[in-house]
């Protein structure tokens, strides 16, 4: 007996199945994912910061 699974994918932060065009679950799973998002573009912005002054650092020491 095999049965038929319905078309769906899977909440991205909890893993429950939900309707195949909806990419979260709940309210809940929209705020995690808004605070995971905000937390990815600071540490981006932390990179960049970090390797802006890493050559302002070697642009100096080359000039002196």
């Amino acid at each position: 007996m095999v049965e038929k699974v319905s078309q769906h994918t899977h909440c991205h932060i909890c893993g429950k199945a939900i309707p195949f065009l909806e990419t979260l679950c709940s309210e809940e799973c929209k705020e995690r994912y808004q605070k995971m998002v905000k937390k990815r573009k600071m540490f981006v912005y932390a990179m960049y910061i970090l390797v802006f002054f890493i050559l302002a650092l070697f642009l100096v020491q080359s000039v002196f």
